[in-house]
Protein backbone atom coordinates (compact mmCIF):
# COMPACT_ATOMS: atom_id res chain seq x y z
CA UNK A 1 0.00 0.00 0.00
CA UNK A 2 1.71 3.69 -1.23
CA UNK A 3 1.87 6.44 1.52
CA UNK A 4 0.72 9.74 0.44
CA UNK A 5 3.67 11.87 -0.54
CA UNK A 6 3.01 15.68 -1.76
CA UNK A 7 4.26 14.96 -5.36
CA UNK A 8 4.31 17.93 -8.52
CA UNK A 9 2.23 17.52 -10.93
CA UNK A 10 4.72 17.35 -13.91
CA UNK A 11 5.88 14.74 -11.84
CA UNK A 12 2.69 12.45 -11.27
CA UNK A 13 1.95 12.92 -15.46
CA UNK A 14 5.19 11.86 -15.94
CA UNK A 15 5.16 8.98 -14.25
CA UNK A 16 2.05 7.79 -15.74
CA UNK A 17 3.41 8.65 -19.02
CA UNK A 18 6.33 6.63 -18.91
CA UNK A 19 3.78 3.40 -17.51
CA UNK A 20 3.45 1.28 -20.02
CA UNK A 21 0.45 -0.46 -18.87
CA UNK A 22 -1.85 2.90 -18.83
CA UNK A 23 -3.92 3.44 -21.64
CA UNK A 24 -6.73 5.95 -22.62
CA UNK A 25 -8.60 9.02 -23.44
CA UNK A 26 -9.44 12.47 -22.42
CA UNK A 27 -12.73 13.82 -23.01
CA UNK A 28 -12.82 17.44 -22.11
CA UNK A 29 -15.95 19.72 -22.65
CA UNK A 30 -16.28 23.57 -21.24
CA UNK A 31 -13.95 24.99 -19.73
CA UNK A 32 -12.04 22.12 -18.76
CA UNK A 33 -9.13 21.91 -21.38
CA UNK A 34 -6.39 21.32 -19.72
CA UNK A 35 -5.82 17.92 -18.16
CA UNK A 36 -4.70 16.17 -21.51
CA UNK A 37 -2.54 18.94 -22.31
CA UNK A 38 -0.68 17.91 -18.77
CA UNK A 39 0.49 14.68 -20.16
CA UNK A 40 1.83 16.31 -23.33
CA UNK A 41 3.75 19.17 -22.13
CA UNK A 42 5.94 16.64 -19.84
CA UNK A 43 6.84 14.10 -22.66
CA UNK A 44 6.00 10.59 -23.78
CA UNK A 45 2.51 10.79 -23.89
CA UNK A 46 2.14 8.71 -26.87
CA UNK A 47 2.20 5.76 -24.78
CA UNK A 48 -0.26 6.66 -22.58
CA UNK A 49 -3.26 9.21 -24.75
CA UNK A 50 -4.97 7.22 -27.46
CA UNK A 51 -7.43 10.36 -27.78
CA UNK A 52 -8.21 14.00 -26.92
CA UNK A 53 -11.04 15.29 -27.82
CA UNK A 54 -13.90 18.59 -27.21
CA UNK A 55 -17.29 18.83 -27.90
CA UNK A 56 -17.24 22.59 -27.12
CA UNK A 57 -20.38 23.22 -29.09
CA UNK A 58 -23.36 22.17 -27.64
CA UNK A 59 -24.75 20.78 -30.93
CA UNK A 60 -22.31 18.68 -31.30
CA UNK A 61 -22.09 17.65 -27.87
CA UNK A 62 -25.63 16.30 -28.24
CA UNK A 63 -24.88 14.41 -31.29
CA UNK A 64 -22.16 12.72 -29.65
CA UNK A 65 -23.51 12.39 -25.98
CA UNK A 66 -26.69 12.72 -26.26
CA UNK A 67 -29.29 16.08 -24.69
CA UNK A 68 -29.52 16.56 -21.23
CA UNK A 69 -33.28 17.23 -19.63
CA UNK A 70 -32.51 19.95 -17.35
CA UNK A 71 -30.73 21.99 -19.79
CA UNK A 72 -27.38 22.01 -17.85
CA UNK A 73 -24.36 20.78 -19.37
CA UNK A 74 -22.22 20.88 -15.80
CA UNK A 75 -23.98 18.04 -13.86
CA UNK A 76 -23.30 14.18 -12.75
CA UNK A 77 -25.30 13.01 -15.70
CA UNK A 78 -23.72 14.77 -18.47
CA UNK A 79 -20.43 13.33 -16.86
CA UNK A 80 -21.87 9.75 -16.63
CA UNK A 81 -23.13 10.13 -20.57
CA UNK A 82 -19.06 11.02 -21.75
CA UNK A 83 -17.72 8.29 -19.15
CA UNK A 84 -20.16 5.88 -21.05
CA UNK A 85 -19.85 6.62 -24.64
CA UNK A 86 -16.14 6.66 -24.71
CA UNK A 87 -15.40 3.85 -22.77
CA UNK A 88 -17.61 1.56 -25.06
CA UNK A 89 -15.16 3.22 -28.00
CA UNK A 90 -12.20 2.68 -26.05
CA UNK A 91 -12.96 -0.87 -25.59
CA UNK A 92 -14.50 -1.60 -29.09
CA UNK A 93 -11.10 -0.62 -30.91
CA UNK A 94 -8.37 -1.08 -28.68
CA UNK A 95 -9.22 -4.23 -26.54
CA UNK A 96 -8.49 -6.96 -28.85
CA UNK A 97 -4.88 -4.79 -29.60
CA UNK A 98 -3.37 -4.17 -26.56
CA UNK A 99 -4.66 -6.75 -24.40
CA UNK A 100 -2.04 -6.44 -21.41
CA UNK A 101 -3.52 -2.62 -21.07
CA UNK A 102 -5.58 -1.31 -18.15
CA UNK A 103 -7.60 1.00 -19.98
CA UNK A 104 -9.14 4.55 -18.72
CA UNK A 105 -11.62 6.87 -20.06
CA UNK A 106 -11.07 10.34 -18.33
CA UNK A 107 -14.11 13.46 -18.51
CA UNK A 108 -14.82 16.23 -17.47
CA UNK A 109 -17.21 18.64 -18.19
CA UNK A 110 -16.52 22.60 -16.55
CA UNK A 111 -17.85 26.13 -16.35
CA UNK A 112 -15.11 28.23 -15.36
CA UNK A 113 -15.61 31.86 -14.23
CA UNK A 114 -16.47 34.15 -16.97
CA UNK A 115 -15.38 37.84 -18.10
CA UNK A 116 -18.04 39.58 -16.27
CA UNK A 117 -17.41 37.71 -13.39
CA UNK A 118 -21.16 36.80 -12.78
CA UNK A 119 -21.03 33.11 -11.68
CA UNK A 120 -18.70 30.96 -10.24
CA UNK A 121 -16.20 27.89 -11.58
CA UNK A 122 -17.41 24.22 -11.41
CA UNK A 123 -17.26 21.27 -12.53
CA UNK A 124 -17.44 17.60 -12.81
CA UNK A 125 -14.28 15.57 -13.46
CA UNK A 126 -14.72 11.31 -13.38
CA UNK A 127 -12.26 8.49 -14.53
CA UNK A 128 -13.58 5.12 -15.58
CA UNK A 129 -10.54 2.56 -15.57
CA UNK A 130 -9.11 -1.19 -14.81
CA UNK A 131 -6.25 -2.01 -12.29
CA UNK A 132 -6.10 -5.10 -14.04
CA UNK A 133 -6.10 -6.16 -17.72
CA UNK A 134 -9.62 -6.95 -19.54
CA UNK A 135 -11.34 -6.48 -16.01
CA UNK A 136 -14.69 -4.59 -15.40
CA UNK A 137 -13.91 -1.46 -14.65
CA UNK A 138 -14.49 1.64 -11.75
CA UNK A 139 -15.54 4.40 -11.62
CA UNK A 140 -14.48 7.73 -9.61
CA UNK A 141 -16.41 11.36 -9.79
CA UNK A 142 -15.72 13.94 -8.12
CA UNK A 143 -17.49 17.48 -7.91
CA UNK A 144 -15.11 20.72 -7.78
CA UNK A 145 -15.61 24.04 -6.84
CA UNK A 146 -13.17 27.08 -8.32
CA UNK A 147 -12.16 29.84 -5.80
CA UNK A 148 -9.54 31.45 -8.31
CA UNK A 149 -11.16 34.81 -9.57
CA UNK A 150 -9.65 34.86 -12.87
CA UNK A 151 -10.57 32.20 -15.58
CA UNK A 152 -7.06 31.31 -16.94
CA UNK A 153 -6.28 30.35 -13.12
CA UNK A 154 -9.59 27.97 -12.89
CA UNK A 155 -8.71 26.10 -15.65
CA UNK A 156 -5.41 25.41 -14.35
CA UNK A 157 -6.47 24.14 -11.41
CA UNK A 158 -9.01 21.78 -12.98
CA UNK A 159 -5.60 20.89 -14.98
CA UNK A 160 -3.90 19.90 -11.63
CA UNK A 161 -6.62 17.78 -10.09
CA UNK A 162 -7.34 16.10 -13.43
CA UNK A 163 -3.96 14.58 -13.39
CA UNK A 164 -4.40 14.17 -9.47
CA UNK A 165 -7.42 12.21 -10.15
CA UNK A 166 -5.54 9.57 -12.67
CA UNK A 167 -2.46 9.19 -10.27
CA UNK A 168 -5.19 8.46 -7.57
CA UNK A 169 -6.96 5.90 -9.22
CA UNK A 170 -3.78 4.47 -10.26
CA UNK A 171 -1.44 4.59 -7.77
CA UNK A 172 -3.35 4.84 -4.20
CA UNK A 173 -6.18 2.54 -5.09
CA UNK A 174 -4.95 0.85 -2.04
CA UNK A 175 -5.19 3.34 0.01
CA UNK A 176 -8.06 5.18 0.23
CA UNK A 177 -7.50 8.07 2.87
CA UNK A 178 -4.25 9.02 0.66
CA UNK A 179 -6.36 8.90 -2.17
CA UNK A 180 -8.46 11.01 -1.28
CA UNK A 181 -5.97 13.29 0.31
CA UNK A 182 -3.87 13.34 -2.73
CA UNK A 183 -6.54 15.07 -5.41
CA UNK A 184 -5.95 18.30 -2.97
CA UNK A 185 -1.71 18.42 -3.79
CA UNK A 186 -1.50 21.85 -5.67
CA UNK A 187 -4.99 23.34 -5.56
CA UNK A 188 -5.62 23.57 -1.65
CA UNK A 189 -6.18 27.18 -1.62
CA UNK A 190 -7.59 27.32 -5.16
CA UNK A 191 -10.09 24.49 -5.42
CA UNK A 192 -12.93 22.75 -2.75
CA UNK A 193 -13.55 18.89 -3.54
CA UNK A 194 -16.71 18.46 -2.21
CA UNK A 195 -17.85 14.92 -3.53
CA UNK A 196 -16.00 11.99 -4.39
CA UNK A 197 -17.55 8.65 -5.49
CA UNK A 198 -15.61 5.68 -5.71
CA UNK A 199 -17.12 2.38 -7.30
CA UNK A 200 -16.43 -0.69 -8.68
CA UNK A 201 -15.31 -4.47 -8.32
CA UNK A 202 -11.72 -3.56 -7.01
CA UNK A 203 -13.27 -1.33 -4.46
CA UNK A 204 -16.25 -3.45 -3.43
CA UNK A 205 -15.62 -3.60 -0.10
CA UNK A 206 -15.29 0.24 0.03
CA UNK A 207 -17.71 2.30 2.36
CA UNK A 208 -18.32 5.14 0.03
CA UNK A 209 -18.87 7.34 3.56
CA UNK A 210 -15.39 7.27 4.49
CA UNK A 211 -14.30 8.97 1.25
CA UNK A 212 -16.82 11.91 3.00
CA UNK A 213 -15.08 11.49 6.29
CA UNK A 214 -11.65 12.40 4.70
CA UNK A 215 -13.05 15.06 2.58
CA UNK A 216 -13.70 16.91 5.84
CA UNK A 217 -10.55 15.76 7.63
CA UNK A 218 -8.21 16.85 4.94
CA UNK A 219 -9.90 19.65 4.53
CA UNK A 220 -10.96 19.34 0.54
CA UNK A 221 -14.16 21.06 1.78
CA UNK A 222 -15.93 22.57 4.49
CA UNK A 223 -19.08 20.58 3.18
CA UNK A 224 -20.10 17.20 2.02
CA UNK A 225 -23.29 14.87 1.35
CA UNK A 226 -24.18 11.79 0.95
CA UNK A 227 -27.82 9.96 1.00
CA UNK A 228 -29.70 7.11 2.80
CA UNK A 229 -27.57 4.29 0.57
CA UNK A 230 -24.28 5.84 1.79
CA UNK A 231 -23.40 7.09 -1.41
CA UNK A 232 -21.96 10.66 -2.37
CA UNK A 233 -24.73 13.01 -3.37
CA UNK A 234 -24.39 16.57 -4.40
CA UNK A 235 -26.60 20.27 -3.91
CA UNK A 236 -26.41 20.59 -7.43
CA UNK A 237 -28.25 17.65 -8.66
CA UNK A 238 -31.08 17.44 -5.60
CA UNK A 239 -31.60 20.83 -4.12
CA UNK A 240 -31.45 23.39 -7.10
CA UNK A 241 -34.35 25.98 -6.09
CA UNK A 242 -35.67 23.48 -3.63
CA UNK A 243 -36.52 24.11 -0.23
CA UNK A 244 -34.45 22.68 2.81
CA UNK A 245 -34.46 21.94 6.57
CA UNK A 246 -31.25 21.02 8.15
CA UNK A 247 -31.25 19.71 11.61
CA UNK A 248 -27.40 19.87 13.35
CA UNK A 249 -26.90 17.60 15.90
CA UNK A 250 -24.58 14.76 17.39
CA UNK A 251 -26.37 11.94 16.85
CA UNK A 252 -24.58 9.50 19.00
CA UNK A 253 -27.08 8.04 19.36
CA UNK A 254 -30.17 8.50 16.99
CA UNK A 255 -33.03 8.73 20.32
CA UNK A 256 -36.49 9.24 20.33
CA UNK A 257 -35.75 12.84 20.85
CA UNK A 258 -33.86 13.10 17.84
CA UNK A 259 -36.36 11.39 15.97
CA UNK A 260 -39.36 13.59 17.00
CA UNK A 261 -37.00 16.83 16.46
CA UNK A 262 -36.87 16.10 12.45
CA UNK A 263 -40.47 14.37 12.43
CA UNK A 264 -42.11 17.76 14.49
CA UNK A 265 -39.75 20.24 12.72
CA UNK A 266 -40.29 19.35 9.08
CA UNK A 267 -43.94 18.69 9.47
CA UNK A 268 -44.29 22.18 10.61
CA UNK A 269 -41.54 23.28 7.96
CA UNK A 270 -43.73 21.95 5.20
CA UNK A 271 -46.94 23.61 6.73
CA UNK A 272 -45.45 27.32 5.74
CA UNK A 273 -47.48 28.86 3.08
CA UNK A 274 -44.76 29.62 0.54
CA UNK A 275 -43.21 26.56 0.27
CA UNK A 276 -44.41 23.38 -2.13
CA UNK A 277 -44.41 20.15 0.02
CA UNK A 278 -43.50 18.66 -3.18
CA UNK A 279 -39.86 20.79 -3.19
CA UNK A 280 -39.26 19.81 0.25
CA UNK A 281 -36.15 18.35 1.53
CA UNK A 282 -34.42 17.98 5.13
CA UNK A 283 -31.01 16.94 5.60
CA UNK A 284 -29.31 16.36 8.69
CA UNK A 285 -25.97 17.94 9.61
CA UNK A 286 -22.80 16.55 11.82
CA UNK A 287 -20.27 18.64 12.15
CA UNK A 288 -16.43 18.61 12.44
CA UNK A 289 -16.07 20.03 16.00
CA UNK A 290 -19.41 17.70 16.94
CA UNK A 291 -16.79 14.35 16.09
CA UNK A 292 -14.03 15.76 18.04
CA UNK A 293 -12.87 13.49 21.11
CA UNK A 294 -10.83 14.58 23.88
CA UNK A 295 -7.77 14.44 22.49
CA UNK A 296 -8.70 16.70 19.46
CA UNK A 297 -9.36 13.61 16.75
CA UNK A 298 -11.99 12.07 15.31
CA UNK A 299 -12.32 8.82 14.67
CA UNK A 300 -13.71 7.18 12.01
CA UNK A 301 -15.77 4.29 13.29
CA UNK A 302 -17.41 6.32 15.86
CA UNK A 303 -18.60 8.58 12.60
CA UNK A 304 -20.16 5.27 10.73
CA UNK A 305 -21.60 4.35 13.65
CA UNK A 306 -23.60 7.79 14.35
CA UNK A 307 -24.67 7.61 10.48
CA UNK A 308 -25.87 3.89 10.14
CA UNK A 309 -28.98 5.06 12.83
CA UNK A 310 -29.19 8.40 10.53
CA UNK A 311 -29.72 6.29 7.03
CA UNK A 312 -31.73 3.66 8.69
CA UNK A 313 -34.23 6.48 9.46
CA UNK A 314 -33.76 7.61 5.87
CA UNK A 315 -32.15 10.35 5.77
CA UNK A 316 -29.52 12.37 3.78
CA UNK A 317 -26.28 12.99 5.71
CA UNK A 318 -24.32 16.21 5.54
CA UNK A 319 -20.71 16.47 6.88
CA UNK A 320 -19.40 20.07 7.28
CA UNK A 321 -16.25 21.84 9.17
CA UNK A 322 -18.71 24.58 9.47
CA UNK A 323 -18.55 25.61 13.40
CA UNK A 324 -21.56 28.29 13.04
CA UNK A 325 -24.41 28.63 10.68
CA UNK A 326 -23.29 31.65 9.09
CA UNK A 327 -20.45 29.47 6.78
CA UNK A 328 -23.03 26.37 5.88
CA UNK A 329 -25.64 28.92 4.75
CA UNK A 330 -22.72 30.72 2.42
CA UNK A 331 -22.35 27.07 1.13
CA UNK A 332 -26.00 26.51 0.21
CA UNK A 333 -26.39 29.89 -1.37
CA UNK A 334 -24.90 28.97 -4.83
CA UNK A 335 -27.92 26.41 -5.31
CA UNK A 336 -30.50 29.64 -5.04
CA UNK A 337 -32.51 27.49 -2.33
CA UNK A 338 -36.30 29.33 -1.73
CA UNK A 339 -36.57 28.80 1.54
CA UNK A 340 -34.12 27.84 4.20
CA UNK A 341 -35.46 26.44 7.74
CA UNK A 342 -31.81 25.90 10.48
CA UNK A 343 -33.70 23.84 13.59
CA UNK A 344 -31.93 24.46 16.75
CA UNK A 345 -32.35 23.25 20.34
CA UNK A 346 -32.98 26.30 22.60
CA UNK A 347 -29.77 26.12 24.54
CA UNK A 348 -27.60 26.13 21.20
CA UNK A 349 -30.07 29.04 20.17
CA UNK A 350 -29.37 31.21 23.48
CA UNK A 351 -25.43 30.15 22.95
CA UNK A 352 -25.93 31.76 19.43
CA UNK A 353 -27.76 34.63 20.48
CA UNK A 354 -25.23 35.10 23.43
CA UNK A 355 -22.59 34.93 21.16
CA UNK A 356 -23.45 37.13 18.73
CA UNK A 357 -24.30 40.00 21.53
CA UNK A 358 -21.68 40.08 23.42
CA UNK A 359 -19.01 40.04 20.49
CA UNK A 360 -20.81 42.72 18.91
CA UNK A 361 -21.14 45.21 20.93
CA UNK A 362 -19.41 48.29 19.18
CA UNK A 363 -21.98 48.87 16.93
CA UNK A 364 -21.97 45.76 14.52
CA UNK A 365 -25.03 44.23 16.22
CA UNK A 366 -27.19 44.76 13.87
CA UNK A 367 -24.98 43.62 10.83
CA UNK A 368 -24.36 40.47 12.71
CA UNK A 369 -27.79 39.52 13.08
CA UNK A 370 -28.90 40.52 9.63
CA UNK A 371 -26.32 37.92 8.34
CA UNK A 372 -27.79 35.33 10.04
CA UNK A 373 -31.29 36.23 9.84
CA UNK A 374 -32.50 36.76 6.19
CA UNK A 375 -35.34 36.78 4.32
CA UNK A 376 -35.38 33.16 3.40
CA UNK A 377 -33.90 31.62 6.25
CA UNK A 378 -35.78 30.83 9.66
CA UNK A 379 -34.66 29.44 12.88
CA UNK A 380 -37.13 26.38 14.32
CA UNK A 381 -36.04 26.27 17.99
CA UNK A 382 -37.22 22.85 19.64
CA UNK A 383 -37.72 23.32 23.24
CA UNK A 384 -35.42 21.81 25.96
CA UNK A 385 -36.50 20.91 30.07
CA UNK A 386 -34.00 22.31 32.47
CA UNK A 387 -33.57 21.53 35.51
CA UNK A 388 -32.81 25.25 36.58
CA UNK A 389 -35.67 26.46 35.09
CA UNK A 390 -37.80 23.85 33.80
CA UNK A 391 -39.40 24.32 30.01
CA UNK A 392 -37.49 26.57 27.56
CA UNK A 393 -38.93 27.70 24.84
CA UNK A 394 -38.10 29.82 21.99
CA UNK A 395 -40.55 32.63 23.30
CA UNK A 396 -38.74 32.44 27.28
CA UNK A 397 -35.50 32.65 26.53
CA UNK A 398 -33.27 34.26 28.93
CA UNK A 399 -31.83 36.86 26.57
CA UNK A 400 -29.60 39.82 27.49
CA UNK A 401 -31.27 42.89 28.60
CA UNK A 402 -29.67 44.54 25.80
CA UNK A 403 -31.29 42.79 22.77
CA UNK A 404 -34.60 41.95 24.25
CA UNK A 405 -36.06 44.00 21.48
CA UNK A 406 -34.61 42.77 18.78
CA UNK A 407 -35.15 39.40 19.72
CA UNK A 408 -38.66 40.11 20.38
CA UNK A 409 -38.80 41.03 16.64
CA UNK A 410 -37.44 38.31 15.08
CA UNK A 411 -39.98 36.35 17.39
CA UNK A 412 -43.20 38.51 16.13
CA UNK A 413 -41.55 38.49 12.07
CA UNK A 414 -41.21 34.94 12.31
CA UNK A 415 -37.80 34.49 11.24
CA UNK A 416 -37.45 32.37 14.75
CA UNK A 417 -40.32 30.04 14.99
CA UNK A 418 -40.92 27.75 17.70
CA UNK A 419 -41.21 24.28 16.79
CA UNK A 420 -45.19 22.72 17.84
CA UNK A 421 -46.32 19.87 18.28
CA UNK A 422 -43.15 18.24 20.06
CA UNK A 423 -43.87 15.30 22.08
CA UNK A 424 -42.82 16.70 25.67
CA UNK A 425 -43.03 12.91 27.43
CA UNK A 426 -39.45 12.94 25.32
CA UNK A 427 -37.54 15.75 26.70
CA UNK A 428 -36.13 13.74 29.62
CA UNK A 429 -34.13 11.73 27.34
CA UNK A 430 -30.23 13.37 27.20
CA UNK A 431 -28.18 11.27 24.25
CA UNK A 432 -24.79 11.08 26.41
CA UNK A 433 -27.07 9.44 29.09
CA UNK A 434 -28.17 6.67 26.47
CA UNK A 435 -24.78 6.27 25.43
CA UNK A 436 -23.77 5.66 28.71
CA UNK A 437 -26.33 2.74 29.02
CA UNK A 438 -25.38 1.57 25.74
CA UNK A 439 -21.65 1.07 26.55
CA UNK A 440 -22.36 -0.50 29.69
CA UNK A 441 -24.42 -3.10 28.38
CA UNK A 442 -27.52 -2.77 29.88
CA UNK A 443 -31.16 -2.54 28.38
CA UNK A 444 -32.07 0.61 29.81
CA UNK A 445 -31.22 2.33 26.64
CA UNK A 446 -33.95 0.75 24.39
CA UNK A 447 -36.97 2.56 25.90
CA UNK A 448 -35.09 5.65 24.93
CA UNK A 449 -34.17 4.07 21.20
CA UNK A 450 -36.58 3.75 17.95
CA UNK A 451 -36.84 -0.34 17.81
CA UNK A 452 -35.57 -0.16 14.67
CA UNK A 453 -32.59 1.13 15.22
CA UNK A 454 -32.01 -0.49 18.86
CA UNK A 455 -31.57 -3.75 16.72
CA UNK A 456 -28.79 -2.40 14.94
CA UNK A 457 -26.77 -1.03 17.79
CA UNK A 458 -27.08 -4.61 18.95
CA UNK A 459 -26.28 -6.64 15.47
CA UNK A 460 -23.77 -4.66 14.24
CA UNK A 461 -21.70 -3.43 18.12
CA UNK A 462 -22.35 0.20 17.65
CA UNK A 463 -21.17 2.76 20.40
CA UNK A 464 -18.94 0.16 21.30
CA UNK A 465 -22.22 -2.17 22.33
CA UNK A 466 -20.53 -5.23 24.25
CA UNK A 467 -21.24 -7.48 21.86
CA UNK A 468 -21.32 -11.55 24.11
CA UNK A 469 -18.66 -13.99 22.77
Amino acid sequence: MKAYQLIKTEQKALEINLNPKIYGTFAEIGAGQEVARNFFQVGAASATIAKTMSAYDKTYSDAIYGTETSGRYVCESRLYKMLDHEWQLLIERLDSIKPDNTFFVFADTVSAINFTKTNKGHGWLGLRFQLHPDSPPNDIVIHVKMHDNDNRLQQDAIGIIGVNLLYAAYYYAHNIEALVQSLHDGVADRASIDLIQLNGPDFEGLDNRLLSFYIIKHGLSEVTMFDEQKQAVHASEFLYRKSLMVIRGRFKPTTLITNDVIKSSFTQFLQEEKIDKEDGCLVTEITYDYLLENNDQINARDFLDRTELICALGHKVMLTKCPNHQMLINYLSDYKIQHLGLVIGVNELLEIINEKYYQNQDGRLLVAFGELFTRNIKIYAYPAMRDDIGLLTAKTLPVPAGIKFLYKYLLESNQIIEVQNYNAALLHIYSSKVLEQIQAGSDEWRASIPAQLADIIVDKGLFNYPTKA
